[in-house]
Parts: C-alpha cells; sequence; structure tokens
C-alpha cells in the first residue's frame, strides 16, 4: 500500500493511494498513520480494506509528511561509501547516529525556509524508514520485522551550523522546514530489496546526486538493530538513512541552496519532493 497524510499543516487527514492514483480518504477508519495503525495487524486491517469503498478526495490537496505524531526523527551520518569520500572522511565502524527535532518535519512539496543567518543551507536525498513495532535489543535477523515501510526524505542541513557552531550536528538539521517527508509511506511488503533503491536530487533541473542505496555502509537491518542497542524505537519513530555522493558541500565549487532555487528528489517506487526555496 501507499498511504499518505493530506490537508492543512496541523489537520491532516489519513489516506491511501489507489491503483488509479487517486487519493482515498481514510478518516473515517483511523485518526492518523501513527502509533498501532502502523503496526503489522493495523496494516493489514488497511489492507483488507476495498480503497473503491472509501471516499474519493477531489481535486489536488495539500499533502503532509506521510507519518504523524513522530515521536523520534533518528539520522545517521556518513552512511554511503562514496559519500564519506566526497567529504574526506573516513567510514565508521559503527553508525553515526544523530537526530533532527521533530518540529522540522514537513509535507514533501512545502516550501524550504532558509534559516537566518545561514551562509550553507545544503540538500540530502535520503531513504527513510518508519518503524511500526517496538524494537528493543533487536538482532539483524528480526530487524526487518519492525518496519512499517518506507519512504522519502530530504535530510537539509545547515553545514555551517552543523561544523562550525561548537555542538552536534543537531543544530544545522533541525532548523523549521528541514525536515520533508513523504509522499508516500509505502509499507514494507512492497519494496523488495531496501538495498537495491535508485535515488537522485536536482536543484533547478541540475542533477547532483544521482545514488543507490546499494552504496550504504550500513544497511537497513543493521541501522535498526544497532540503534535498538541504545534506544527503544516506537512505532511511527523515523529513521533517515544517510544520503549517497552530490551534496552541495562535495561541489567544486561548493553550492549552496539560495531564495528562489526549485528541488527535486526521488527514490525509485517511494515517490517525489518537489520544493521551492525562500528566506526564512
Amino acid at each position: 500500500m501507499k498511504l499518505l497524510r493530506y490537508g492543512a499543516s496541523g489537520a491532516e487527514k489519513p489516506g491511501l493511494l489507489d491503483d488509479d492514483g487517486a487519493i482515498r480518504d481514510l478518516s473515517g477508519v483511523i485518526d492518523d498513520l501513527s502509533g498501532g495503525v502502523l503496526s503489522d495487524e493495523g496494516l493489514q486491517t488497511l489492507r483488507e480494506l476495498d480503497p473503491n469503498g472509501l471516499p474519493k478526495v477531489d481535486g489536488q490537496p495539500r499533502i503532509g509528511a506521510c507519518v504523524g505524531h513522530v515521536g523520534k526523527f533518528v539520522c545517521i551520518g556518513l552512511n554511503y561509501a562514496d559519500h564519506a569520500a566526497e567529504a574526506g572522511m573516513d567510514l565508521p565502524a559503527e553508525p553515526v547516529i544523530f537526530f533532527k527535532a521533530t518540529s522540522s518535519i514537513m509535507g514533501p512539496d512545502d516550501t524550504i525556509e532558509i534559516p537566518r543567518g545561514s551562509v550553507k543551507t545544503d540538500w540530502e536525498v535520503e531513504l527513510g524508514v518508519v518503524i511500526g513495532t517496538e524494537a528493543k535489543y533487536v538482532s539483524e535477523a528480526d530487524a526487518m520485522d519492525h518496519v512499517a515501510g518506507y519512504c522519502v526524505i530530504n535530510d537539509l542541513s545547515e553545514r555551517d551550523f552543523q561544523l562550525h557552531r561548537s555542538g552536534q550536528w543537531v543544530k544545522g538539521k533541525s532548523a523549521d522546514t528541514f525536515g520533508p517527508i513523504g509522499p508516500w509511506l509505502v509499507t514494507r511488503d512492497e519494496v523488495k530489496d531496501p538495498q537495491d533503491l535508485p535515488m537522485y536530487l536536482e536543484v533547478n533541473g541540475h542533477r547532483y546526486q544521482d545514488g543507490s542505496t546499494r552504496t550504504m555502509h550500513f544497511g537497513v537491518a543493521n541501522v535498526i538493530s544497532h540503534l535498538s542497542q541504545f534506544m527503544s524505537l516506537q512505532p511511527g519513530d523515523v529513521i533517515s538513512t544517510g544520503t549517497p555522493p552530490g551534496v552541495g558541500m562535495g561541489q567544486n565549487p561548493q553550492t549552496y541552496l539560495k531564495p528562489g532555487d526549485k528541488v527535486e528528489l526521488g527514490i525509485a517506487g517511494l515517490g517525489v519532493q518537489r520544493q521551492g526555496v525562500v528566506a526564512g
């Protein structure tokens, strides 16, 4: 299934994308795409519905983040071999973990706001993993059983804040609008191999990132298992798993977002995001 949330910011309703690409309203069945709805049992209940029996949503409503009430927004740094080489950094011995503030989350086509004082606002197309059932001290072999599905994430970053402001990476990762998620939550049964997904990102029509999850250093199962040794992962938690090469910081000369830019990014089977850029 492809699940989504639509409507005005802060008042999104849950929906389902039918085979014809139309949105079907799920608000008469569930309150939101969050919590227990994301468990195997909850998703199976939705899977058994007849989409033709659900109200069809007219027009082209705003699409919100595909998960509601996110508890943790966990990110993995330097997780692509080719991106680490681009950054001139060694591959880590175990996953590098940082967090984005959940207040950074927005819809996939909402507007990016460059934060005040920013001089290096950058882009990162990433595979997002949405947790469906609690994961605590899970093995790598069992890790995928805890996944509800996958989505596209743009892990926007202010590099000067991230690297030169005397703090953890979270300073450069957490500005409002720095966490577009969606458009769809694609359930794990529809993703044959999360380690073989082409992905791309363009700015003003120029393709900067053109990679694949094949070059991930730590795969999805490894990341989930590793995280679960340090914290329990709860239904609705989102993991952003790292980015391939082609970020602005890696260009020669370095290239960063500016007001008026247009960003497009996507992952095969998971949808496309399109964002304009304005000064915050």
